[in-house]
């Protein structure tokens, strides 16, 4: 039997401070979770709606350096930014705080503090890169170098942005400190780490046996961890950004930005409710949801609850309604490229329009798989459903009513079968919606809230009464009370998703009362009832508009182009010599399966034309393995073995890269026989 709750503690993922929010960030978290807030606020349920900006972490401190300002100042800019942007758009935190407030960093020093009194916490040393100009240890992404896979200059000791490869500092090619620009040593770090590994048998029966009702995106990605086994996660960094670990031998150590981030919801719950922010985070009559994209899973799924129940004294999610990712026109949204449709530029670029990208965003959901917005789509669903649907049966109705009856609403005559028919199509529109809406299916509950609006467009067309006023004029009445009725019902069913043009619609129909209960019913506006001035609830989106936007993306993708070929220049030459080192031959690709815990690597099964060699490449974003099974590829059969994932890989191969950052595997034109040489 499902358990009942007395309030629901909601949170969205905490936006990075270090640049302002897309329509991925919006379409992933944002939206879904205010739909979701503002449905059980409209059911009177108690909820509280937590957000912030999350404002540590080494992204910060790289921008500060480079624009020559502080970390707080960069955090200040964007927090402000986003805020502000949220606000405009309609999302309805009861508070948006920050994880640089003190009372964040008392919270969760207190909180590390806990934990590491009850033993909680293993303490490991390892080697580390050292910066001995700047006299500091380096963070993955202050090391910058040459990919050892694509080649390209300037990759992180994270991930190349290049290739889109996952790395580790020590596999660059002669690394260097992007602070001095020195090259650094090994060089001896403690740091404490989360034993994972200890919680991952109530973590295997809390989540695989107990909360089986996940999406299974969700549940999937967490079998999948927990099947590979957990290992133990560092909870501290070496930086001078960031809550310093308090821990007598600690200095110059902080919070790892993953540990501190998620304690923000509770903190930022506390900044609001100083004397009653217990009762959301302890109270086991609390029900905890996280909104959050799918690459936070492991964190607010695994990571976040095994330090709560270490704790020991915090509730645990009861559900984690995360999304996957939404690309734009077909291609990966990017901040560093800046492909992207920034929200405090669409608010600029069409003011008034909140309502219309939550409906796209909604509609276009990434509730079970990645989704693509486009700007040619973005104009359709406005033009041929909110404008020729929504808005053209409420204004109808409306424009009747002030035409025939000067605005008031008339009385009921007798009905017809078809008036029956129609009535009885949405009489359980309020069931079908809050069925969707409570198992997150968002994008459905929406669809349902539409069709509502189809029935009363059909209606009005199919009984014209600008027809039938003339013959019949008490069958009129009836008509335009029930299209009244139903343009009532539509205020309610869509308030969660497009809450601007549902206040608008209230005022034009002088609607006071205004429940969740109250959806489905026939009798929300008595005869007699005045209504105010009629206006259009939509507006048509004209095509230079949305060619406006096409070219600033297109303008994007061209300047994006000309810097990648700026950045990455025709290299020395070299002599032929050199040149006639590699050995550069062709194989036919075996097998070619996904590499665990490395969601940008695939191992290859290669035919070599002498015996099967193994080689691991980083384009697992590009490619699915069954795609390149069968293939014939180019690779180096002459470069020492190197250790990827503890997988030796025996050559790499040759990849051309795009300008976008795509990756594509250099073939043969025609079959050849493996191990055929490239001259």
């Amino acid at each position: 039997m499902e358990k009942k709750f007395k309030r629901t503690t909601v949170t969205s993922a905490l936006p990075y401070a270090n640049g302002p929010v897309h329509i991925g960030h919006l379409a992933g978290v944002y939206v879904p979770a205010d739909i979701y807030v503002r449905y059980l606020r409209l059911k009177k349920e108690d909820v509280l709606f937590i957000g912030g900006s999350d404002e540590h972490g080494v992204p910060i401190t790289i921008r500060a350096k480079k624009e020559g300002i502080t970390p707080q100042d960069v955090v200040d800019r964007y927090h402000t930014l986003i805020k502000d942007s949220f606000q405009e758009f309609g999302i309805s935190f009861d508070v948006y705080g920050r994880t640089s407030s003190p009372t964040h960093h008392k919270l969760a020093s207190d909180f590390f503090r806990t934990l590491y009194d009850k033993g909680e916490f293993i303490e490991k040393t390892s080697e580390q890169y050292y910066d001995e100009e700047a006299k500091t240890f380096l963070a993955d992404r202050y090391i910058t170098g040459e990919c050892p896979h694509c080649h390209a200059e300037g990759a992180y000791g994270d991930q190349c942005e290049k290739c889109g490869t996952s790395l580790s500092p020590t596999e660059l090619i002669n690394p260097k400190s992007a602070i001095s620009g020195a090259q650094p040593v090994m060089r001896e770090t403690k740091h404490w780490y989360l034993p994972l590994d200890k919680h991952e048998s109530w973590l295997r029966e809390w989540i695989l046996e107990n909360h089986k009702e996940w999406r299974h995106n969700v549940y999937g990605q967490c079998k999948s961890w927990l099947d590979m086994g957990l290992q133990p996660r560092a909870v501290s960094r070496d930086l001078d950004w960031g809550i310093p670990v308090p821990v007598e031998g600690a200095e110059g150590k902080v919070l790892y930005v993953w540990f501190d981030a998620p304690i923000g919801y509770i903190s930022n719950t506390k900044e609001l409710l100083p004397d009653s922010w217990e009762t959301w985070w302890k109270d086991p009559e609390t029900r905890l949801v996280h909104f959050i994209g799918k690459d936070n899973i492991v964190f607010h799924c695994i990571v976040f609850p095994a330090m709560l129940k270490a704790e020991g004294s915090y509730i645990l999610p009861d559900n984690v309604p995360s999304n996957e990712f939404l690309n734009l026109e077909g291609d990966k949204i990017s901040t560093s490229r800046n492909w992207a449709v920034w929200l405090h530029e669409y608010l600029h670029d069409f003011p008034g329009k909140q309502d219309v990208l939550r409906y796209v965003l909604t509609a276009n959901a990434p509730e079970t798989k990645d989704n693509d917005f486009t700007w040619k789509d973005f104009q359709a669903r406005n033009n041929n459903e909110l404008v020729a649907v929504y808005g053209n049966f409420v204004n109808r109705a409306l424009q009747l009513t002030q035409k025939y009856y000067d605005g008031e609403v008339p009385t009921v005559g007798e009905l017809t079968d078809y008036d029956r028919q129609t009535l009885a199509e949405f009489k359980d529109v309020k069931q079908k919606v809050e069925d969707l809406l409570d198992v997150f299916k968002l994008r459905d509950a929406q669809k349902e809230a539409m069709n509502l609006a189809r029935i009363g467009n059909k209606y009005i067309a199919d009984s014209e009464p600008w027809k039938v006023i003339k013959t019949d004029p008490e069958r009129v009445k009836t008509v335009i009370n029930i299209s009244l009725q139903l343009t009532a019902n539509l205020a309610v069913a869509f308030e969660p998703f497009l809450p601007f043009s549902s206040e608008k619609l209230r005022r034009m129909l002088n609607m006071t009362s205004f429940e969740w209960e109250q959806l489905g019913r026939t009798d929300l506006l008595p005869a007699g009832h005045k209504l105010a001035k009629p206006e259009l609830l939509f507006e048509k989106i004209e095509d230079e508009a949305i060619e406006a936007q096409i070219q600033k993306l297109l303008d994007t993708k061209k300047a994006n182009e000309e810097s990648h070929y700026r950045a990455n220049p025709i290299r020395e030459n070299i002599a032929f010599e050199d040149f006639e080192k590699l050995d550069i031959r062709v194989g036919t690709v075996l097998e070619c399966t996904k590499v665990p815990k490395a969601d940008k690597l695939l191992c290859f099964k290669i035919a070599d034309g002498l015996e099967n060699r193994t080689i691991v490449s980083g384009i697992a974003k590009h490619y699915k393995p069954e795609e390149l099974v069968g293939k014939q590829v180019c690779f180096i059969a002459n470069l020492a073995p190197r250790k990827l994932k503890g997988i030796e890989s025996q050559g790499m191969i040759l990849s051309a890269l795009n300008a976008d950052g795509t990756l594509s595997v250099i073939t043969t034109d025609r079959e050849v026989k493996p191990g055929s040489e490239v001259c």
